[in-house]
């Protein structure tokens, strides 16, 4: 079943974005795509490195607060609010963010009732800003889901020693706490970089203008021009990006099992 529907499809992709309409070999798909989607392709890999960098920031504040928190009732809230993006799909979250960071939209709108910017100072975030804080907002909970898992399992007494050395939250969750959990961290990391490297609905709804994200362009190749040669090579361009980012964990991991 997975050599079926998956390697199948993925190894006739790589192997169409070498070839032309005939069959012969050539890199002409890849010069085309490189020549028309530089930029977007830029605009992809900036898009998804900051939205990943954000997503850890974010992660790792919410499973050390659910970690190291003392007020019970706000540790109890966020517990439960955190997960909630999960069980929502992609497309869904878009039309949210429409609806949330319009011009004429509810955070503008929750800004003018609250007098902290004038009606004139409204802007709309539908460009890169929107599809980063979408990208933010839904994979976050994943990566704290797993952060927060490996925080709770770890040893707390070394937690509670540091407390009674004097040391603050902040201190043991930057020196003792995220260290021991980097390796779920960077697996969550990997997961959700993979994630918003395939997503095609949220630059769609969100971001219609150019750059955008090379998702778009491989709908627009196979839809307007039925081009699947430029198509295919801008998925293979999509593979090696998320190969090199695997194959950086890889030998990071094989370093640590060596250096022990």
């Amino acid at each position: 079943m997975v050599a079926l529907f998956f390697l199948y499809p993925l190894g006739y992709s790589a192997v169409s974005a070498f070839q032309d309409r005939g069959g012969a070999w050539t890199l002409a798909n890849f010069a085309k795509a490189f020549e028309l989607y530089r930029m977007d392709i830029l605009f992809t890999l900036a898009i998804v490195l900051l939205s990943s960098l954000l997503v850890a920031l974010l992660s790792v504040a919410i499973g050390g607060y659910l970690t190291l928190g003392g007020n019970r009732v706000a540790v109890t809230l966020l517990r439960w609010l955190y997960r909630w993006p999960l069980f929502i799909p992609f497309i869904v979250a878009s039309q949210m963010m429409r609806s949330f960071l319009a011009k004429n939209g509810l955070m503008n709108n929750a800004l003018i009732g609250a007098g902290i910017i004038e009606p004139l100072q409204a802007a709309s975030l539908l460009d890169w800003r929107g599809v980063v804080v979408t990208f933010v907002w839904k994979q976050t909970p994943f990566v704290a889901l797993m952060v927060a898992g490996a925080m709770a399992s770890l040893d707390r007494s070394t937690i509670e020693a540091a407390r009674d050395l004097g040391a603050g939250r902040l201190r043991i969750l930057a020196e003792i706490v995220v260290p021991q959990v980097r390796p779920t961290l960077v697996v969550g990391l990997i997961l959700s970089f993979v994630t918003m490297l395939s997503v095609m609905s949220v630059p769609m709804m969100i971001n219609p203008n150019s750059p955008t994200m090379i998702t778009v362009d491989m709908a627009y190749r196979i839809n307007a021009h039925g081009d699947y040669g430029v198509a295919n090579a801008l998925g293979f361009v999509s593979y090696a990006m998320a190969g090199l980012v695997g194959w950086i964990y890889l030998r990071h991991g094989v370093r640590q099992g060596g250096g022990r």
